[in-house]
């Protein structure tokens, strides 16, 4: 919806070093990140419609609040740029064609900021970038992450079950039955 070929290429590389898919069950992008995080930028959330947007916009402590001119997609379409024109640089390929291990080096680098990005701060990219793909992960699937269900298993999450608040006087105690998304879906 949002993200272009190159764009979207990078998104699934990347969410894929994130959250990779493991013994622990599946990874983003099995589990539709990717597709959540590209709806968002359609949404209020990626236009910044819900933020207050004005300035001064500064460089200070994050209890201050988001303070910057750039929206979600914003973000998304400067870092991805200026990312593969670093890896383009350093390694001759873009971000989507390294390999595992130099992608997890460049993810390390963007959130450590030893990546000097044109126009945007690497530490802003990858922390949205990072938040977005956990939200997407543990979403309900009706937003598109979190297709099976599976990081609610996981952790043991019922979803949007009515009945689960009778199991909150119960704390430390199993929940027998699987989640169950917004839309009904079980995913037992």
């Amino acid at each position: 919806m949002f993200f272009n070929h190159e764009e979207w290429r990078f998104i699934i590389s990347a969410t894929d070093r994130l959250i990779p898919q493991d013994d622990n069950g599946p990874g983003a992008v099995s589990e539709g990140v990717p597709v959540y995080i590209d709806k968002q930028m359609e949404l209020p959330y990626g236009h910044g419609a819900l933020w207050y947007m004005q300035p001064p916009f500064e460089q200070t402590i994050p209890e201050l609040g988001y303070q910057t001119n750039l929206v979600p997609r914003d973000i998304y379409r400067r870092g991805i740029k200026a990312t593969d024109q670093y890896c383009q640089q350093k390694y001759q390929k873009k971000f989507a064609d390294l390999e595992n291990a130099e992608r997890e080096g460049v993810l390390h680098a963007l959130e450590a900021g030893h990546i000097q990005l044109a126009d945007i701060s690497s530490k802003l990219f990858f922390g949205q970038l990072l938040e977005n793909t956990k939200e997407g992960y543990l979403a309900d699937p009706i937003h598109g992450g979190n297709r099976t269900q599976a990081s609610w298993k996981m952790i043991g999450f019922p979803g949007a079950r009515a009945d689960f608040v009778q199991v909150m006087d119960n704390p430390n105690t199993h929940y027998p039955l699987g989640p169950v998304s917004i839309s009904g879906k079980n995913g037992a």
